[in-house]
């Protein structure tokens, strides 16, 4: 799978700040780019220890390219799992 241009940006950088509606407000987020081991191959993810809506995640996961994780969920940009990052 090839990786938006957006999504080689936060990775080279480390980490992305990006504004989300959290509790009905406007907030500035940093998330972080991490890898996570999935068997013998990685996968990067962008990772937050806040709580976001899940709406929210999905929105930035369409946006940048790349898995979400936060405090409650995990989401992945349509028609991709896991399994379509390992590796990349």
């Amino acid at each position: 799978m090839e990786l938006s241009q957006k999504a080689k940006e936060a990775i080279k950088k480390g980490s992305v700040k990006i504004r989300v509606v959290r509790s009905g407000m406007f907030q500035q987020l940093t998330f972080t780019v991490k890898k996570i081991d999935m068997g013998n191959v990685n996968y990067f993810v962008l990772s937050t220890d806040r709580q976001v809506d899940v709406s929210e995640l999905m929105k930035i996961a369409e946006e940048i390219g790349l898995p979400v994780v936060a405090q409650n969920g995990r989401a992945f940009p349509k028609g991709t799992s896991a399994v379509d990052f390992a590796g990349v």
